[in-house]
């Protein structure tokens, strides 16, 4: 199995026609206003910035205070109704973190780590559930069989938790998380590190940007890095190769412009294949196939963001996408352990090859004003998404292995096709939110309806299957600012997700109330969230016909409670806390009501502490960071009768500033080594992640 090309004429057409519409559409709007009427006041207009940064400066913060990923309108954390997490880039530097899950372990809410070793996609849940991925509020898709994003490639992570269909379409209900794209910046900076492994992991990666034109009207910025290396179990590898460009034109302070390019390139191996239930081996012994575990991804993408104030209290913004993704994977695994004594594991090969095509434009336009006492802020938007991928799934048996004596017996000549698709997937939505804020109160509703239309073609025996579905989802809430620094809300919102061609979408709402600190004296974030979210038409399959049917309802009712500050000069500190309750309601023939969710523990907790001791003029800055991370047990099945123990783990940082624009940074993942079985009981288990060091030196400027 290899990486194929997939043809991309008729999306790179779809992209260029596209952004000329958007050029084309923006200096286009028409805007009429009664100027002597003297109920009605422009707001000086609130310029929406696509990227969803505001004013916040995330190279030098951990305490974010805006976002767009409670509405696509840029608000301040404190006036949004929803529990959203920013992990800033500094904070994502100072922890060291090299993939999403470690970049939101230390979100209230989040889940992480629970396939253990398996690596070959990003897995966490979001109060109990799969969360979808955006980029720029544009959708990615589920992160379970996606492709494992860079963090580097982005300024901040967004996590947004509970229902909220209206903000970026199709979802879950537990949360979402945006990834916020680097973009260009009107100043030159910019650093370069090098950073080495215990694992003999090497990389080297630069980020740096400056105007092209004395007048700022145009800037770049260059993104990039390089990894060669290992993971912690024998005949893996860990390489990578991403590139990123951008430009951004400003002709007038009132237009922006910006194009940026990005290539993902991964070569690695999706795991050790699990380990003997029962048994206690080193992380690093391997039980797949040294010929056939493999994991390759090869993407392009080509974002386009564009911001126009027309004037009036009125701005026109507009993201778009082009991706083209190539993806495969060979997996050796343990697929039963045998209890009669012997020492012979069953194997299985499983194989996979994907390509994906996607093409996806959000337009919207926002309207500032007063009517009296009355502030208003409306958003309208269109949003279209064209999908098309390719799928083919290998399964077979494979020889089985001693775990006392292991003998490998190299990739298999083939491995049987037991399913090749391709889907056409084509969505519109249209979407509208307003915000009146009375005062101190603030209401907010949110209205939006997508049109699905999904085809699925079998490839195998050449039918086709096809079906529309046509979801509204809705919003309210309402906002209360006792004073400047403390807000409390109340919300209800509600998600939809196309389960299958053969079944109806699932639907989640949820309630949701919670209470913000934000002090004025020192950066800092403090919030607090109860909710009671329900996920209904879960799909299950029938065990007689096979076949998938919508007969399960899910309830998670819990508690979030989150710290972000920059308490001194030198001391800052993260830490959160989740209570979740998971309950089956109803499933079917499976019986299992009243059980809790697989993986969704009660309790998780964290916290994580940065002090800084300043430079006494012969010895530079030293900053010592700490953090733990706690998991309570959890269920491997909804029958719940397989389920790990729970667990805490230890990680650290140390920073030494030896110039005044140079640092040493040495981190620490799981300082203790602790082992815990993440995932397993049936054929194999799976060891969480165990310790890893990186020592890096960086350069700014």
């Amino acid at each position: 199995m290899n990486i194929r090309d997939a043809s991309g004429a008729r999306y790179r057409a779809a992209m260029l026609l596209g952004c000329t519409a958007l050029a084309g559409m923006a200096p286009n709007i028409v805007f009429a206003q009664e100027a002597a009427d003297p109920t009605v006041t422009i707001l000086p207009t609130l310029t929406v910035n696509v990227q969803g940064t505001g004013t916040d400066d995330d190279r030098n913060t951990i305490v974010a205070r805006t976002t767009t990923s409670g509405s696509k309108i840029a608000t301040p954390i404190l006036d949004t109704p929803a529990s959203v997490s920013v992990i800033t880039a500094k904070e994502i530097q100072q922890r060291g973190a090299q993939s999403t899950e470690e970049v939101i372990q230390y979100t209230a809410g989040v889940t992480t780590d629970f396939y253990g070793s398996d690596d070959r996609f990003d897995f966490f849940k979001i109060r109990g559930f799969d969360a979808y991925t955006y980029r720029d509020g544009l959708v990615i898709g589920a992160p379970f069989g996606g492709i494992r994003e860079e963090p580097y490639a982005f300024e901040r992570i967004e996590v947004l938790k509970g229902a909220n269909s209206t903000t970026f379409g199709v979802s879950d209900p537990g949360g979402a998380v945006n990834y916020v794209t680097k973009t260009p910046k009107n100043e030159k900076f910019g650093e370069a590190y090098i950073s080495g492994g215990a694992l003999g992991t090497a990389e080297i990666g630069a980020d740096f940007g400056d105007n092209i034109t004395e007048d700022d009207t145009l800037s770049y910025r260059l993104t990039g890095k390089l990894r060669v290396g290992n993971d912690e179990y024998d005949y893996s590898r860990n390489d990578e190769q991403f590139v990123m460009a951008g430009l951004t034109w400003r002709p007038t302070d009132a237009t922006t412009l910006t194009i940026v390019y990005d290539h993902l390139s991964k070569q690695g191996v999706p795991g050790s294949g699990g380990h003997p239930v029962g048994t206690d081996f080193d992380r690093n012994v391997f039980f797949g196939e040294p010929g056939y575990n493999f994991r390759g991804v090869d993407r392009d993408t080509l974002s386009v963001m564009l911001s126009h104030d027309v004037g009036y209290g009125l701005t026109f913004s507009s993201n778009a996408r082009y991706s083209n993704t190539a993806s495969d994977f060979g997996y050796a695994y343990i697929s039963a352990t045998p209890t009669d004594g012997s020492t012979l594991a069953s194997r299985a090969f499983f194989g996979n090859e994907t390509t994906r095509e996607n093409f996806v434009i959000d337009g919207r336009v926002q309207y500032d004003a007063t009517f009296g006492p009355v502030e208003s802020r409306t958003l309208v938007g269109v949003e279209h998404n064209s999908n098309y991928a390719t799928n083919k799934t290998y399964w077979g048996p494979a020889p089985s292995i001693d775990w006392l004596n292991p003998v490998y017996s190299g990739a298999p000549a083939s491995v049987p096709l037991i399913g090749s698709t391709t889907n056409d997937q084509k969505t519109n939505a249209l979407y509208l939110q307003q915000d009146l804020t009375f005062d101190r109160l603030t209401a907010s509703i949110g209205l939006r309806n997508d049109w699905m239309d999904i085809e699925q073609t079998n490839n195998l025996t050449g039918g086709l299957t096809a079906a529309e579905f046509s979801e509204f989802t809705k919003r309210a809430a309402l906002t209360y600012k006792w004073t400047d620094e403390i807000a409390t809300y109340v919300s209800y919102a509600e998600s939809a997700v196309p389960a299958s061609l053969s079944v109806e979408p699932e639907r989640g709402e949820q309630w949701e109330a919670g209470i913000k600190y934000q002090p004025e004296a020192f950066p800092a974030l403090f919030s607090a969230a109860i909710y009671d979210l329900t996920k209904n038409n879960m799909t299950r399959t029938n065990p007689a016909t096979l076949l998938q049917e919508t007969i399960g309802e899910v309830r998670v009712r819990g508690i979030d409670l989150e710290a972000k500050a920059e308490v001194m000069e030198n001391l800052s500190l993260t830490l959160a806390y989740s209570y979740m309750l998971s309950d089956i309601v109803e499933n079917g023939t499976a019986g299992n009501e009243g059980n809790e969710l697989s993986f969704v523990p009660n309790h998780i907790a964290s916290l994580w502490l940065d002090y800084t001791l300043p430079s006494n003029g012969i010895v530079g800055d030293m900053t010592f960071g700490v953090g733990a991370r706690y998991s309570g047990p959890y269920f491997f099945n909804d029958t719940n009768t397989q389920s790990g123990d729970a667990s805490i783990v230890f990680d650290a940082a140390f920073n030494y500033k030896v110039q005044e624009n140079t640092t040493f940074q040495l981190n620490v993942s799981n300082i203790f080594d602790e082992k815990h079985v993440a995932y397993g009981g049936f054929g194999a288990d799976f060891y969480n992640p165990g310790r890893s060091i990186t020592a890096s030196l960086r350069q700014t400027w």
